[in-house]
């Protein structure tokens, strides 16, 4: 499992672009949903942080358009990607003029940035800076706070400045009862020795930033470079958000879902309503819960395999949800055995089996499947389990034993 730029810096922390080779984001409860720049951007604007006006585009036309109807140059042409290194891959580009725009448009849309192809472009004022810095807040987990990062060294990654500098990083926790006071602010900011004609604008900015950390239902806010202009306002130059999909329902996302992007399994994953994030291995997994399904990717991991997905069902066991679970896992090519693992708790054994029994009726699966089932009537789920047990459809005690018969099928 990947951390985020913040997130490698403290235990626990999950959640945003750019993962490690060789790896995707798992969630650890419920979905993350990654914003673009432009709708980080629109979200601060919503709790009153400073950022630059801009549009966003999808054709050169309207780039065009939008840089006409800002009439203020120069203009930035930014890619909009959920992955970072859009500069050095040549997504940001100034221009000077209309055609500047234009060529600059024409070039970074269609751009494949690390597996990413721009579909979107910002069209923003560009600005005067004076000097960056680096703001966000995050949860961590160990410490049962939010973290608040703060550094006077800003427009580089995070990790960087921690590798290089770390004393350069003010770091602040907030207890969620308490929040985040005026004076421990400005305790803060005082830490990060930030030049002092920023210290005003930085108090009201990081006031704000938690506010929309908290209110917003983020799991991470960020702001970097956070600048300061010659003329001595304090700005949000970048955005980078992700939000917690389990508080849709208390806001308006729909702009957000429609930019996500998924592979097909995900995709239909989604459609279903299952937790599912797509991996590169063999065996598929099913699970309850998410904890539980990271574990058992662990437990596959540490006996020889690797897992073609996380999948999390999730509470229930009816047919529906395994006829969708089996289905997808089992149209995914690199799978070559499923491992079901099932810990009742208000969920009772033998709905579970019920329920994979029904699944199985419905719809024809290719993978065998190993099942691992405990907790709450499990006897009375493997006594309905038995009469249906053949090489595709085999059952372990443990869940480390139905680890090594699942990547021992796979192979």
């Amino acid at each position: 499992m990947w951390k985020n730029r913040v997130g490698r810096l403290v235990s626990g922390i999950g959640g945003y672009p750019d993962p490690l080779p060789g790896t995707r984001r798992i969630p650890t409860e419920g979905m993350r949903v990654d914003l673009f720049e432009y709708q980080g951007k629109q979200f601060f604007g919503t709790f009153g942080i400073p950022v630059s006006p801009g549009e966003p585009v999808t054709t050169v036309e309207e780039a065009v358009a939008a840089a006409e109807r800002l009439a203020t140059y120069p203009v930035v042409v930014k890619a909009q990607v959920h992955v970072g290194g859009r500069g050095k891959a040549g997504g940001v580009k100034l221009a000077e003029n209309i055609d500047e725009v234009r060529e600059h448009a024409s070039n970074i849309l269609g751009l494949d940035i690390k597996g990413h192809i721009v579909n979107d472009v910002w069209i923003e004022v560009a600005s005067d800076i004076a000097e960056e810095y680096y703001a966000s807040f995050t949860l961590d987990r160990s410490a049962k706070k939010h973290l608040g990062m703060l550094s006077a060294e800003g427009g580089v990654e995070i990790e960087t400045v921690a590798e290089n500098n770390p004393d350069a990083i003010a770091k602040i926790w907030v207890d969620p009862v308490d929040g985040l006071t005026e004076e421990a602010a400005r305790d803060w900011v005082a830490a990060a020795n930030l030049n002092p004609e920023a210290n005003e604008g930085a108090v009201e900015i990081l006031t704000k930033l938690y506010t929309a950390y908290v209110d917003g239902d983020a799991d991470l806010v960020e702001i970097n470079p956070l600048i300061l202009k010659p003329t001595g306002e304090v700005h949000a130059l970048d955005a980078k958000v992700t939000v917690d999909d389990n508080a849709d329902y208390r806001h308006d996302w729909d702009a957000y879902e429609v930019t996500q992007v998924r592979d097909e399994r995900e995709q239909a994953a989604h459609e279903a309503g299952l937790q599912y994030v797509g991996l590169e291995g063999s065996v598929g997994i099913i699970a309850n819960g998410a904890g539980l399904a990271m574990s058992t990717l662990d437990v596959v991991n540490q006996v020889g395999g690797s897992a073609a997905n996380f999948l999390d069902v999730g509470g229930g066991a009816d047919a529906e949800k395994f006829v969708n679970a089996l289905t997808i896992i089992d149209n995914d090519p690199r799978v070559k055995s499923i491992f079901i693992n099932i810990f009742g708790g208000i969920t009772r054994g033998e709905e579970v089996a019920n329920g994979i029994v029904a699944a199985l009726g419905q719809i024809d699966i290719s993978a065998p499947i190993v099942i691992r089932l405990d907790g709450t009537n499990a006897d009375q789920g493997r006594a309905i389990l038995e009469p249906h047990l053949s090489d595709k459809l085999q059952m372990a005690p443990t869940m480390l034993d139905a680890a090594r018969k699942a990547v021992e099928l796979a192979n």
